[in-house]
This record gives structure tokens, sequence and C-alpha cells, in this order.
């Protein structure tokens, strides 16, 4: 065979071999040695940097995303001909080994390769046979790795000053940035390390070294318009002693539940300082009264991430065990659950927010419930009772609740370590179970959007899916908008602090005075706040609206003030969510005789919705002050309007120093009933009664006219359709009324003085 085939097939061999030794599977370069984890903030700045498991501080970054000036200076300083020669730089060991042993200074000729086959493999390369050793590897790693690989493997794995490897973890730590953010100065300082990885303090020997690379990178790159800038002046870099320890809390739980080598966090770090500053600042203020711990999750209802977490007022503290997350501690939320449980009974028509709800003594078979105070107050609204945080109308309404239960929603929301519902019974809605603070963030932002769980977002990469739909979204509306009116602790106007940061919050204190809660909504943040100790030693200053709502406060004042540009969306009712007028002593449909009434939101179709009676007129003889009897005369007697409140609401009202008129007994007076003579209940004419009425689709102006004659004491008429409140006028004016679909509908009359009738209908609707 001629000599030029047998050189082409050896050349072809050797390429064969090459090319099989580089696609043979192999182990990737990155996974050479073991990674330290990061944790950043929003923004990209650095939380937390762990060692790896070696001891060294060692972080990987693509070579795509290092700053190319660092690429450039590395090549520059250590191995010029990297992409031209096969691993070994010949002319370079050859310079090496005549001025090593030619009596000269000593001088390295390995290529970028070689370094990092004595970095894999852990060589001796002082001696000869180790160099020997040291080529072999070189060039057994350029076959088998692209020079992209080899590149990249060397940048992160170069020694950079102590325990420190790598240009991503050296830039870290020395300037607090990413390698991908390298400015040229910064580039040419790192780029001097791994030749004497001892000069990692930055003093004079590697400024020296520094301008010395500088100098050949001005030869190389003499257009570079960099070289204009002061690149001679000294670098300032931090030790690694000044490496960043921030939001330690919230660090450590990334890295114990994520497996990821960077952790993103949504972590506004601005806030997060602010946040951690005002809870020392509160602490300290109150540590006579007991208080040394306290705990806050902050997040964003817009995109539901965290912005701030404080897990204890110091973390280095032992005495308090700071280094426990409080953010993540399961504890007895007191009435901090109370919204939830009313958003149920809004939902399955149980209440409006004016409805009347009893505050009196009640038993519940064996449970008897108190309030706080020890008081009760009667009647009041429903809205009242939620702001004031009385027990016994949540019990109520809890004994009340079909499915779901207030049990039944924090089973859906994910709450864990729930018992059954049994173990709790109706103490629940009083805070008998237990919960995070993270988990009630969770519970207060499905309040904050249409009643919807979402899941929190704690890192950048997490998507937060809808959950399940625990609360209707004209439900999620009313209870926020209860809320709202519950008076700020400090007595302050709502609006004190900014009228486009609305907020509507709760307070919870539970059993014992263990925790103190205050949770809510500030503006388009869920904000949690938690005062208490983590060994549960109890404290009477523990209470929600003395101790919790002071700091909730102190939060919620400072989030405008250091959130300039933003601006709270305004909360709009949802569709399917009326206003009417109520009486405002009963919180029914006003009759004729109602003296006030007041707006409240109604869902039509599931509120409860009536005419009210409580107001009754009596005919009243002036002498005697007894019910006048029939035939009545207007010289003698007069006609009064009474509340006729039954009689156990009667004796609490006096016992809470609000006595109302006790009215004429009409039936032992006059053995009569003392009411108004007529009798006459409305009566329907229109609708007719047994006819179909027909309406075309392609005419939505036709519409049924609802009409009835009515007594001449009547003023108002109210009318339903399946309890569903349709309107209301004056009896001489007909109201229009188009049905939603096709159907059988019962249609009902009410007068303002109480009386009704009703009348079937059936509507098809025709093309």
């Amino acid at each position: 065979m001629p000599r030029f085939k047998r050189i082409l097939l050896g050349l072809g061999l050797l390429a064969l071999l090459l090319l099989t030794l580089r696609l043979w599977p192999q182990t990737p370069l990155r996974e050479a040695a073991p990674l330290s984890r990061l944790v950043l903030a929003e923004n990209g700045e650095l939380l937390r940097m762990t060692l790896a498991s070696d001891g060294q501080y060692r972080l990987w970054l693509p070579l795509e995303e290092i700053a190319p000036a660092m690429v450039e200076a590395q090549l520059l300083k250590e191995d010029r001909n990297f992409y031209w020669h096969p691993g070994v730089d010949p002319g370079a060991l050859v310079r090496a080994a005549l001025a090593t042993y030619g009596g000269g200074m000593r001088q390295g000729g390995s290529t970028l390769s070689m370094q990092l086959a004595r970095r894999l493999y852990g060589l001796n390369s002082r001696s000869i046979a180790g160099k020997l050793q040291q080529i072999a590897l070189a060039l057994w790693l350029e076959a088998r790795h692209s020079k992209h690989d080899i590149l990249e493997a060397y940048l992160n794995l170069a020694p950079m000053g102590g325990n420190i490897e790598g240009v991503e973890a050296a830039s870290r730590i020395y300037f607090g940035k990413s390698a991908a953010q390298l400015s040229l100065s910064e580039a040419l300082a790192l780029a001097v390390i791994p030749q004497q990885p001892r000069r990692g303090r930055f003093g004079p020997a590697l400024q020296r070294a520094r301008l010395q690379l500088m100098a050949q990178w001005r030869q190389e790159h003499a257009d570079d318009p960099r070289n204009d800038g002061l690149l001679e002046l000294p670098l300032t870099a931090r030790s690694r002693q000044q490496l960043a320890f921030r939001a330690p809390h919230l660090s450590e739980q990334l890295l114990a539940s994520r497996p990821d080598d960077t952790l993103h966090s949504t972590l506004d770090l601005a806030l997060q300082t602010r946040l951690e500053r005002l809870i020392e600042q509160f602490v300290g203020d109150h540590r006579r009264q007991g208080v040394h711990n306290a705990s806050a999750i902050l997040v964003d209802s817009r995109d539901q991430a965290v912005k701030a977490m404080v897990g204890s007022a110091d973390y280095f503290d032992a005495a308090i065990h700071g280094q426990v997350n409080g953010a993540q501690a399961r504890r007895s939320p007191g009435s901090t659950l109370k919204p939830f449980l009313y958003g149920l009974a809004l939902d399955q028509g149980l209440i409006q927010p004016m409805s009347i709800l009893r505050d009196a003594p009640h038993a519940f078979g064996a449970f008897q419930p108190e309030n706080f105070d020890g008081r009760f107050a009667g009647p009041l609204t429903a809205q009242d009772a939620l702001i004031r945080s009385r027990n016994v109308p949540a019990v109520w309404l809890a004994s009340q609740l079909r499915q779901p239960s207030l049990h039944g929603l924090l089973q859906r929301a994910g709450i864990r370590g729930l018992r059954s519902e049994e173990h709790y019974g109706l103490a629940l809605a009083l805070g008998g179970g237990e919960l995070t603070p993270a988990e009630l963030a969770g519970l207060y932002l499905m309040l904050a959007g249409d009643g919807r769980l979402r899941a929190l977002r704690w890192t950048r990469s997490d998507r937060s899916e809808p959950g399940p739909q625990l609360l209707s979204p004209q439900a999620a509306f009313m209870v926020r908008d209860m809320l709202r009116h519950n008076p700020r602790p400090d007595g302050l106007p709502a609006d004190a602090r900014g009228r486009d940061w609305p907020v509507a919050w709760k307070t919870g204190t539970s059993w014992g005075f263990h925790d103190a809660w205050s949770a809510g909504l500030v503006g388009p943040y869920v904000l949690v706040v938690w005062v208490g100790n983590f060994d549960a030693t109890p404290n009477p200053a523990f209470v929600g609206v003395r101790t919790a709502a002071p700091l909730f406060f102190r939060i919620a004042d400072a989030l405008p003030l250091a959130l300039p540009q933003v601006r709270a969306p305004v909360d709009r009712p949802p569709p399917g969510l009326t206003r009417v007028d109520v009486c405002a002593a009963s919180g029914e449909l006003p009759n004729r005789w109602c003296p006030q009434t007041r707006k409240t939101w109604y869902i039509p179709g599931v509120s409860p919705i009536r005419v009210s009676d409580l107001h009754r007129p009596v005919w009243v003889d002036r002498l005697s002050g007894k019910a006048a009897c029939p035939p009545y005369d207007a010289a003698s007697s007069e006609l009064q309007v009474f509340e006729f409140w039954p009689t156990e609401l009667q004796r609490l009202f006096a016992a809470a120093g609000l006595p109302r008129r006790t009215p004429p007994d009409a039936e032992r007076d006059c053995r009569v009933q003392a009411a108004i003579d007529s009798l006459e209940v409305p009566r329907i004419s229109s609708p007719l009664s047994k006819v179909t009425y027909s309406l075309r689709l392609s005419q939505p102006q036709e519409n049924i006219a609802l009409a009835a004659s009515a007594a001449a004491d009547a003023r108002t008429l109210y009318w339903f359709a399946d309890q569903r409140l349709l309107g209301q006028g004056a009896p001489q004016a007909p109201l229009q009324w188009r049905p939603e679909k096709s159907g059988q509908y019962q249609l009902r009359v009410v007068d303002d003085q109480g009386r009704s009738s009703s009348r079937l209908l059936r509507v098809e609707f025709l093309p």
C-alpha cells in the first residue's frame, strides 16, 4: 500500500477513534464537583450562599452567561492559543522548561486543559512524571469533551482564593453580583487570581498583577472604548466574612423544600428589610409588656408572590428560639377564621351583611360560648358581629351551616394537620384548630380575590394555578367590605394614612393568651402578623387587638410610604350583587313604619330577604298610655310606632343600659289585635293566573308587567320570584320584569305592612 494511503488510513482511523471517544457516553464536567446553592431576591441580589458538601464555595454558570470580558481576560492571562491546540501547547511548554530549568524565573506552560486536568484528577504537576501525566490527561479531556465544555468547566472550577472556586462564586462573594455582570476591571482582577489564589484578598500584589494584565489587554484590544475608563483605580472587594445572610428563615425554608441549586425567590429585599426593622422596633418598644417575639408574612395579592417574611424577631437570639420559623409554625388562629365562617353563611343564604344576629346567652348542647369581654351585646348586624368578634353569633352561624362547613372549607384549602370535624365541634369557629401564618395568608389571599384558592408563590418559577372555589366572588367581596368597617385600634380614621390603600382586617386571640394575631388586606397586599412565644408561654398581653393589631398597622402604614408608585386596584362589586335598602333596626326590607334605613349588599336568589315587621303602629290612649280600643278617637288617642322585640332581647337591652319602650298589650287592654284596621292583602292584577306568557328572544324589550292593588295604608310593594327580590315600587306603578329563562316561577308580592299574596306563572321564550 502506498505510503500516502497508509497515512490517510491512519488519519481516518484516528478521526474515527476521536469521534467515538467524543460520542461515547460520559459524565458531564458539571458533575465533577459538588456545588453550593444560591437563594436570590426577586431582583437577583444574594440572600444566601451555602457551602458545597466539600466545604468549598462553588457555583456553576453556563459559559454563555459569563461576561465576555471575563472569558477573554482569562484566555489572555492563561491560554491565548486555547482554541488552536489539542490540549497541550508545545511552544509554551518549551518556553516554560527553558525558563524554569535554565536558571530563570519559574514559569508555567500549562494550558487551561492541563490546569483543568490537574484540578479534576488531583495531580502533582511539579515533578516530570506528574507533568507527563498531566499532559496525557489533558489530551484525554480534549478527546472526550468540546472546547466549550472545557472552558466552561475551568471558569467554574478555577481556584479563586481560600475555599472559593470558580468565577461565579468569586464574583458573588467579592463583588456582590453574578459573573454575568462583571465589569472589565473586575474581570481582569479575577483572571489573575487562579495563578496566585492566595492573593484573593485584593491587596497590593493582586493589584500589580491586575495592572500587568491590563497592559496586555490594551495591546490586544487597542480599540476597546473601555480602555479609556479608570481601570487603574484599586478595586474594593468584600471578604467571605461579609457574605450575605439575608432573610434567613425564608432562605432556609426554600433550601430545605426545593432541590434546585439556584432558588430565585419572589422576595422584595427593600420590603423585607423594612419588615424586619419594624418588628425589631415593635418588640423593643413592648418588651416591658413581655413581648419578645413576633413574625409576619406579606403577600402581593396581584400575583400571589411572597414579598417579605420574618420568621422571628431575631434569628440569632437563642433565648427566644430565634431560628424557629414562626411563619411555618402551627398555632391556634383565634378569631381570624371568622371571616371565612361568615363568607360561608353569606353563600348559603343564612345572612346578608345587615342581617340581625343575637348576641345573647345560648347553649349549643353542652357548649356555652362566651364573649371575650364576658358580656352580651344583644341584637346586632352580621357586620358588627364580625368586626366586634362576638362569639355567640359565630357559633350559631357555624351550627346552621350546611356543607361545606368551616371544617370542610379548611380541608379544601389544604390546611394540614386538621383533626376530624367531630373533634373540634362548633369550637372551630372560635379558633379551636391550628394552622400556620403562611396558611392563614393563603386563606386571606383567597378572600382578596374571587374566592378561589391560589397557592402562594415563593420563587419566580412557581406557578399559582387556580385551586378550588371556596367562596363565591359575591361572598368574598361582601366579607372584604364588612372587614373594611373594622375601626383602627388607635382610633384614627380608616383612611388616615392614605385613601388609596384601604385596610380590611381582623384580629384573633387564642385560648389562654398564647397567641395574638392580626390578619387582613392592605391595599393590594395580604398581611398576617403573629405575636407570642415559640415555647407557648402565655401572656395576658397577647390579645389580638392590643398587641398584634398595633404591629399590623405599623406595617400597614409603612407600606404606602415604601411603595409610593403602587396604587391599589379599586375593589368593584362582582356581577350578581346588588344594593338594597333595609330597615336599620331589623336588617329586613323596610315596612311603612321603619324610621331609618341603610344600604346592604344582597345576592338575588341567595340572600335572605323579607319585609320587616319589627316596627308596628298601635293606637295609644293619651291619658293612660295603654292601648286605645276601637272605635279610635283622634282627640283622646294617637297612633304610635313601637319596636316589637322578643322578651329575652328586651331584657338584654335593659341589662346593657339601652332599654326599649314596651309596646302596649292590645290583647289584654282591648281583647283585640291593635293594628291598622285594614286587613286587605295585595291583589295581583298582572300577570294573569293560569296563563303562559310567551316572550321572543329577538325582542329584548318585551317584558311582563307586575301590578297589584293594595290597601290604602300600603305605600310600597315588594315583588319576589322564587324568593328572589325583583324590585320595589309604589302600588300604582307597575314593575317591568323579563325572566332570565323559560320555566315556572312562584311570584309573590308583599306590601310594607307585611301582607302578601302569590301566584304561579309559566314563561316560554320563543325564537
